[in-house]
């Protein structure tokens, strides 16, 4: 802690956008519950908030070009690994709708 991985991730958005506001900041903190890790790529059809989309799904369709800075990363459950396991590995993400 307080070694300014913050810091760099605003310093990388402001050299590759040009704009150190263009940073999607994840307290991945709130991701410690098996059940909560839905949350990042939004509720399955039929579960309430389906409409609302996925906290990290949501904010990069919204800003495609930012810096995600996923904060405090060591505290998700094992499950949110995985799902940005498949970031790293493929590239992309597909939401709950398919998008």
């Amino acid at each position: 802690t307080g070694v300014g991985k913050t810091e760099l991730a605003k310093a990388l958005a402001d050299y590759l956008f040009d704009d150190e506001n263009l940073l999607t900041r994840i307290d991945m903190s709130e991701y410690q519950e098996k059940h909560t890790v839905s949350r990042l790529v939004g509720a399955p059809p039929g579960y309430v908030g389906y409409d609302e989309g996925g906290q990290l799904t949501e904010a990069v369709r919204r800003k495609p070009y930012s810096v995600v800075l996923l904060d405090e990363i060591e505290k998700a459950h094992p499950d949110a690994f995985n799902i940005l396991l498949q970031v790293l590995d493929d590239g992309r993400l597909t939401d709950n709708k398919g998008r």
